[in-house]
């Protein structure tokens, strides 16, 4: 049994310029500006996304921390929102590709990939190879994510457990202190 971790990010969409949301009717798009919710900046956004990993390896379920549906595809090719993201059609595989972007690739349809157009809108996943700019993403923390959640490192005092000399050790001490 694998621990499953989570984290939370952005995904940047190198072709709308925008970051990927959720949004309340379940629609998914690449429209989300850097903090934004309904055009104000806030703290709290739609663009935050949970990201839990699967198993082993790359496998992730992506889900929108604002509205709480996940990120999934149907068999048509088309990203959906769902409540309950447990299926193979909501778990996608990251790929780390050679420009540093990161490509996703459903697990259940393979060699289909998550991709936008330029006007953020999702890309039939039919017609995505790993290799265009409409499935790269980069993975930003959100606004304000390490100032809000740093802590200081406490630093706890080691025992040093203070042992007698033995002979050897009081015998090399007693050379290297200069015979005093």
């Amino acid at each position: 049994m694998s621990r499953r971790l989570t984290r939370t990010y952005q995904l940047y969409s190198r072709t709308s310029g925008k970051h990927v949301q959720v949004l309340a009717n379940k629609r998914v798009n690449a429209n989300g500006d850097d903090g934004a919710v309904h055009g104000e900046r806030r703290h709290d956004m739609k663009t935050k996304l949970e990201v839990e990993t699967d198993s082993f390896g790359s496998r992730v379920r992506i889900k929108g921390v604002k509205t709480g549906y996940y990120i999934c595809m149907n068999k048509r090719g088309k990203l959906i929102g769902k409540r309950k993201g447990r299926g193979k059609d909501c778990i996608f595989t990251e790929i780390v590709l050679e420009n540093n972007y990161t490509a996703l690739q459903n697990a259940k349809y393979e060699g289909w990939y998550m991709a936008f157009t330029r006007k953020g809108r999702p890309r039939k996943a039919s017609k995505t190879k790993q290799h265009q700019r409409e499935a790269h993403f980069m993975k930003r923390l959100p606004r304000g994510h390490l100032l809000s959640e740093r802590r200081p490192f406490d630093v706890l005092p080691l025992p040093v457990p203070v042992q007698p000399f033995s002979k050897r050790t009081k015998h090399s001490h007693h050379q290297r202190s200069g015979g005093r």
